[in-house]
């Protein structure tokens, strides 16, 4: 049975988020919201001064999912100065569990919709 996704919450949730986000090089905050087993998680970027060490939100939303229990992911949504779509990185880690994720990717007036599979549709595989 597939949960209903309340796109606005998670629209909601995601800017909100987005203010804790720890940017000061780029100063450019992005929040995410993931709806994973029918539960909301967020996350927010966290910068580094050592680049590689930073965290995206996405990969943050990912992983308080992750360590909920919650492997099934609906739907995700991403706030930001700009829509923007998730890096490589977030790409091939969201890929690990499905590919037919619906992104919503907002700012504070521009809105873009896509699926994990139409942004990444070549995903590295073992086997």
């Amino acid at each position: 049975m597939t949960t209903a996704i309340n796109w606005d919450e998670l629209k909601r949730l995601a800017s909100e988020v987005r203010q804790h986000a720890h940017a000061p090089y780029s100063q450019f905050r992005v929040g995410a919201a993931l709806q994973a087993g029918g539960k909301t998680f967020v996350g927010c970027n966290v910068e580094n001064a050592s680049y590689p060490v930073g965290l995206c939100a996405e990969r943050s939303a990912l992983a308080a999912a992750i360590a909920a229990g919650c492997r099934d992911l609906e739907a995700l949504v991403i706030a930001a100065d700009r829509p923007i779509t998730p890096c490589g990185m977030c790409r091939q880690a969201l890929s690990e569990f499905t590919d037919e994720l619906p992104i919503v990717m907002i700012s504070d007036s521009l809105e873009a919709h896509a699926t994990l599979s139409q942004i990444f549709p070549d995903p590295f595989e073992i086997g």
